[in-house]
């Protein structure tokens, strides 16, 4: 396929999956629930952080979560005192646990009180391109506080070759303004142009067959090949492509 049938093919892809529809059966319908924007930032980042495994599950457990919270997550993070957590004892996700969210909940307050937010700590510098350094501060600052050795595998460092899918994938949310009401575009300070598609076991079959990737593992090697093709059919909304990607795996079996 030559380049421009192949951007001719993903852009009508593009606008099949980019709908309100698509909201129904993915974890992103979590934030959708909230209209402030300390809310979606954190309901969307708990969201994206147990998002692996069945989608139903995902969904289910992350409305436990917000459940916990009273429906006011940030209130929930930023006024909490120790006795609070124990609501949370009995909440798992696969290998996410209780003490993970705990921990999750303190790491996000430590963000929220000395590091003016989520928005603030995930810029990327000015002379970077993606999110790779940014995801690694992410990570620095997230483990400042006392936890457990155990919570860190949890978010995932680009540095040590990670793709780090899922936080690319609530980077996505935050940051892309796609006009169709699925993202959110409320992080007027970061650019849609740098952020790269959140590469799972679907999308990067299908970025294989369409030869938009050659490198057989899933890691940030093979995110920055990914990620060079992807701006290549649009350098300023390289990310538009992961529901072409994302629908072309899951709903079409491409």
């Amino acid at each position: 396929m030559k380049k421009s049938e192949l951007k001719e093919f993903l852009d009508e892809k593009v606008v099949l999956y980019n709908t309100p529809n698509f909201i129904e059966s993915d974890p992103i319908q979590i934030p959708h629930l909230f209209t402030k924007k300390e809310d979606i930032e954190i309901s969307g980042f708990l969201t994206a952080t147990i998002s692996w495994g069945n989608r139903t599950m995902i969904i289910k457990n992350a409305t436990k979560m917000m459940d916990y919270f009273d429906h006011s997550p940030f209130d929930f993070v930023m006024n909490h005192e120790e006795n609070d957590l124990k609501i949370l004892e009995n909440f798992v996700h696969r290998t996410f646990n209780a003490i993970d969210l705990q921990q999750f909940i303190k790491s996000l307050k430590h963000i929220y009180t000395h590091h003016q937010g989520l928005e603030k700590v995930l810029l990327v510098d000015k002379k970077q391109t993606d999110y790779k350094h940014a995801i690694h501060h992410l990570k620095q600052v997230f483990f400042e506080t006392p936890h457990q050795q155990r919570t860190q595998k949890h978010i995932s460092d680009p540095l040590k070759n990670s793709a780090a899918k899922r936080i690319n994938m609530f980077l996505r949310w935050m940051i892309r303004n796609d006009n169709s009401g699925v993202d959110f575009g409320i992080w007027k300070t970061h650019k849609p142009a740098n952020l790269s598609c959140p590469l799972d076991v679907h999308s990067g079959n299908v970025a294989r067959k369409l030869k938009l990737l050659l490198r057989k593992q899933n890691d940030w090697k093979a995110l920055s090949e990914l990620d060079t093709n992807l701006r290549k059919l649009d350098p300023n909304d390289p990310v538009k492509y992961d529901f072409a990607l994302f629908g072309l795996g899951v709903f079409e079996k491409f």
